[in-house]
């Protein structure tokens, strides 16, 4: 099978088109043909490496697919070949972890993501345990369910399982283009949440903003965003702030809380290491709410409001997969509105 890997860790230039065995099924696995899959950040970071990643190489990329069952394992009760699925990204290994017996298997401690710890779905098939599939309606593309997943389920656990976001709640998001945020601004309408401030660093970017669901936008060339936040709150501040940029605006975040608000946090796209004026967190009683992917539960939620259109991922281009590597630079040059996915066939 063909399928995009790097061999080594570094830039793109080690990223290429190969081939690979098509995997085998094991107990409980189905082999899923991919029919297309969605790029996220985190294949840039996951081609840098870190201290600690630890890959058999070479290593298939890519976190978000979207297929049809072509080859069942032993144990495989609940789908069959031929069904169309989704696939949740976040993996536990170990169902009797203390956290997935809770219902938190995205904290259990064998914790991991296809695509990140594990072969993704760049490839045109993938190995994949029955309980991380989602049956996939007839009418659905396979290019929104792909989009949609990894985002999707992010944001929904930040903002309503981990943020208890309630109808008529302000929120203030960083950033109107990327594919959490532009979740995170459907996701805030959906539930009532109130009035929804967004971030952005462009005029097509605010205009999607709007389109969205977003109530006022702000361009961060033009005026000081924080500052702007307390404007249009009679400076009052807001009660949520999504921020996952990190080192470059977590501080202004924290300055446009309202008093007991609440910051929440998924990613460090501008860096990971930087400093907070512990003033405003304990003079305004803030709190700062991180978390990763989501539970399986979240994903089902999320993902049955996709598939009745009542939230939708951005899509931006669609690349065969021979195109990956011309995508992948799309995505680090960060000209990109929404999701960048490859139509695998």
């Amino acid at each position: 099978m063909k399928a995009l890997v790097f061999d080594r860790h570094g830039d793109l230039d080690n990223v290429r088109l190969m081939d690979r065995p098509v995997p085998i099924p094991g107990s409980g696995e189905v082999l899923v043909e991919i029919h297309a899959a969605a790029l996220n950040r985190l294949d840039l970071w996951v081609l840098e490496g870190w201290p600690g990643l630890h890959l058999k190489l070479p290593h298939i990329m890519g976190s978000d697919g979207a297929g049809i069952i072509v080859g069942v394992g032993d144990g495989v009760g609940r789908f069959k070949q031929g069904d169309r699925v989704a696939i949740n990204p976040t993996i536990c290994n170990d169902p009797a972890d203390h956290f997935a017996r809770l219902g938190y298997d995205n904290m259990c401690d064998d914790y991991a993501l296809f695509g990140e710890h594990v072969d993704g779905f760049y490839a045109d098939y993938a190995v994949v345990p029955q309980r991380n599939l989602l049956a996939l309606p007839g009418p659905v593309p396979f290019e929104t369910a792909a989009a949609a997943s990894l985002v999707f389920v992010t944001a929904w656990h930040s903002l309503i399982t981990r943020g208890n976001l309630r109808p008529g709640e302000s929120v203030l998001i960083v950033g109107a283009g990327g594919g959490v945020n532009t979740a995170a601004i459907q996701i805030a309408h959906l539930v009532g949440a109130g009035p929804i401030l967004v971030v952005g660093s462009s005029a097509t970017k605010l205009a999607l903003a709007h389109e969205l669901g977003a109530d006022a936008v702000i361009n961060r060339h033009e005026v000081d965003w924080s500052r702007e936040v307390y404007q249009l709150t009679n400076k009052r501040g807001v009660d949520v702030v999504v921020d996952n940029v990190g080192a470059a605006t977590f501080q202004k975040s924290l300055r446009a809380l309202r008093r007991g608000g609440r910051l929440l946090t998924v990613g460090n796209s501008s860096g990971p290491r930087f400093e907070i004026d512990n003033r405003y967190l304990f003079g305004k009683h803030l709190t700062i709410i991180g978390s990763t992917m989501g539970t399986t539960l979240d994903y089902e939620r999320v993902m049955g409001l996709v598939f009745k259109g009542r939230l939708r991922p951005v899509i931006d281009t669609v690349y065969p997969l021979d195109q990956g590597s011309i995508a992948l630079r799309r995505l680090q040059d960060g000209d990109v509105i929404g999701k960048l996915v490859l139509r695998i066939r």
